[in-house]
Parts: C-alpha cells; sequence; structure tokens
C-alpha cells in the first residue's frame, strides 16, 4: 500500500507541474533588459540624444573601417580643374589590371560610353540618353585625375559610382579609360 501511495503523491506532483505550464506565455525573465532590448528607428524623435533625433553623424573626422582613404578635393569646376592638373593614379604600372578595368568598365561604364570608349553605348544607340563624348575628343582633352574625379563626382547627367567602386577599383577603371583613349587616338 506504501509503494501505492507514493506513485499517487509523485503523478499527482506531475499533473500539477504540467497543468501550471502555461505555453502561451513565456517563463519568468530574470533580466529582461538583456532578453528585450529598446529598438528605435533612425530618424524617430527621442530624448537620447541633444538634438532630439536618433540618427546621429558619425564625428568629426571618423574615417570608416577598411582601407577607406578620403578623397580632399572638392565637388566644384575649380576641385575639376585641380584634379585634373594635379591628380595622379597612385597605381605604379605591375598593380595595373587591365582585365579588371575592362570588367568593370563594362559593367559600370560601357552601357553609356562604349565598350571603346567612342560615346555608342548600347542607351546611345536606343536614344535612350544623348550627348555622350567620345574620349578622344580634342575638346576635353582628360587626364587621369579628371577621369578619376569624374568617376567620384560625377559630372552633367552622369551620376558619382563612388558607391559602387571602392577607390582600387576606381583607379583601374581610370587606367582603362585612358587606355581606351590611347586606343581611339591611334
Amino acid at each position: 500500500m506504501k509503494i501505492v501511495a507514493k506513485y499517487i503523491v509523485v503523478l499527482v506532483l506531475l499533473v500539477g507541474f504540467t497543468s501550471c505550464q502555461k505555453n502561451s506565455r513565456p517563463n519568468y525573465q530574470y533580466m529582461p533588459n538583456m532578453y528585450e532590448p529598446v529598438g528605435y528607428e533612425a530618424y524617430q524623435e527621442s530624448d537620447a540624444f541633444n538634438n532630439g533625433v536618433e540618427a546621429q553623424l558619425p564625428a568629426e573626422g571618423t574615417i570608416p573601417r577598411g582601407n577607406f582613404m578620403p578623397y580632399e578635393i572638392e565637388d566644384t569646376n575649380e576641385g575639376y580643374e585641380e584634379a585634373k592638373a594635379s591628380l595622379t593614379s597612385p597605381l605604379d604600372s605591375a598593380d595595373v589590371d587591365y582585365a579588371r578595368g575592362k570588367e568593370l568598365y563594362d559593367v559600370y561604364c560601357g552601357i553609356c560610353h562604349g565598350t571603346k570608349g567612342n560615346g555608342q553605348g548600347k542607351l546611345v544607340q536606343r536614344e535612350k540618353i544623348l550627348g555622350v563624348p567620345s574620349y578622344d575628343d580634342a575638346g576635353r582633352a582628360i587626364t587621369t585625375g579628371s577621369i578619376y574625379h569624374v568617376i567620384y563626382y560625377g559630372k552633367n547627367t552622369m551620376g558619382s559610382y563612388a558607391n559602387q567602386l571602392n577607390e582600387e577599383e576606381r583607379w583601374q577603371v581610370t587606367a582603362y579609360v585612358e587606355k581606351l583613349k590611347a586606343d581611339l587616338e591611334k
């Protein structure tokens, strides 16, 4: 009889524990701040910062991680002329990879400028955009610095490609554009 009583007590305890369990709500949280973080929307109002907005600019002088170096020449006509006159490629002849430059050029530039740099890309041929000049136009007199500057900031109807191409890729495309220009001038 004692053994039956023990089984009944154990059975009652098991039924009691399982009947108190409720799966529709979580168990106790001893440190709720770690389980339920406070989420902020980027542009919502908040008293967390002095200006009352969650989105903040980086501290002055900060540089993103990676091998990013700031481009110091401004996006003005004077900056363009400065880049055209003084900016040179940091790549030496061993670092220039024309195959990679061609690949990047075909993806980002060839659609408008054409695969030969003659201003006859697919969009020009289909008359979607007009007025894309050839690289060998005498009036343009493009240089290494002017090519890089235009890739970085864009010019006229051409937009910036600074977000699509990193610094090394921009220099590879610049080297390839110079090659196309030399081929057109032959």
